[in-house]
């Protein structure tokens, strides 16, 4: 018998994948992650940087500081290795004869890791016609995505960028099709489908993006752009969409949802079929974000735009 572990499990092959017992783990939440940085990683790296005669304390605010500003993982193997930087740094100025820290605080972090390596709020940018806040899973846990719908005059063409994977490029087509076909119910003139090439870009190009959950965050991105209603950017969705506007279950909802509030997102609009996932959710997570579950895409539209 032998135990392995693996960030995604797409990549294993079927055959060796029909033969394993698989157990999904879900991501910590910066909470956890916190209380696991006090109570085991930060002494273990205190002890290994020789640093058991000082005892550097570390603020919870620089704690968060690191996993919020440093860091982008389900786990904790990034956290332990800024922790153990910041170890190392300490232990250095004491070599050079400089008073030992004895609190590490927020400014201290950006002293010593620099300046911050990630962004996730969404709530300073501006409310705009065709761009709409989605949430995606990935194997370093979960993200936001902004789709950015346009249009330009052409010959009717659906223009697809950003890395899109096969899923996504049909979740796009099904996208448009439900949108064209529902025109007059969207109030959306039928001439804005003449003469016109539509293009639907997610951010970040260089990351491949693939995956049954971006649905009906390129559809409410089309009416938007279509209809010339603003999307609020601190609405946040995923789910799949049929061509007949049936909203599909998802994957990942923990890890999005998780993204979600630490981005700052205060509404976010979930498939009703994964309402069950909702248990897997950390209370105080729960009770900072208001869900909105839907069986319909047009649901999406009244919550998400003006």
């Amino acid at each position: 018998m032998f135990i392995t572990t693996a960030n995604i499990l797409d990549p294993v092959p079927p055959a060796l994948k029909d033969r394993m017992e698989v157990i999904n783990l879900s991501g910590y939440t910066d909470e956890e992650k916190e209380r696991i940085a006090v109570t085991y990683l930060i002494p273990r790296e205190i002890e290994e940087n020789g640093l058991s005669k000082y005892q550097p304390k570390f603020s919870e605010d620089a704690i968060y500081k690191i996993i919020r500003d440093h860091t982008r993982e389900a786990g904790v193997r990034n956290l332990q290795r800024h922790i153990g930087s910041i170890c190392r740094k300490v232990a250095k100025e004491i070599t050079q004869n400089k008073p030992p820290r004895e609190m590490i605080t927020q400014e201290l972090v950006e002293e010593f890791l620099g300046p911050r390596k990630f962004f996730d709020e969404v709530t300073a940018e501006k409310d705009r016609v065709g761009v709409v806040t989605g949430l995606a899973w990935t194997e370093t846990g979960g993200d936001i995505i902004f789709v950015e719908a346009s249009r330009m005059k052409g010959k009717g063409d659906l223009i697809l960028t950003g890395s899109l994977g096969e899923i996504m490029k049909e979740s796009a087509r099904a996208a448009l099709s439900f949108v064209e076909a529902n025109c007059v119910e969207l109030k959306i003139d039928p001439k804005e489908f003449t003469g016109m090439n539509i293009h639907i870009h997610v951010p970040a190009g260089s990351i491949p993006k693939d995956g049954p959950s971006a649905g009906i965050t390129m559809t409410t991105a089309l009416v938007s752009l279509l209809s010339g209603r603003e999307a609020q950017r601190d609405v946040a969705m995923t789910g799949e969409v049929s061509l007949t506007g049936r909203v599909l279950a998802i994957g990942g909802l923990k890890e999005k949802v998780l993204a979600a509030r630490r981005a700052g997102v205060k509404k976010v609009i979930v498939p009703e079929r994964n309402r069950k996932d909702l248990e897997d959710i950390p209370q105080d997570v729960r009770e900072q974000l208001n869900f909105i579950f839907i069986e319909d895409v047009r649901e999406a539209f009244v919550q998400a735009l003006k």
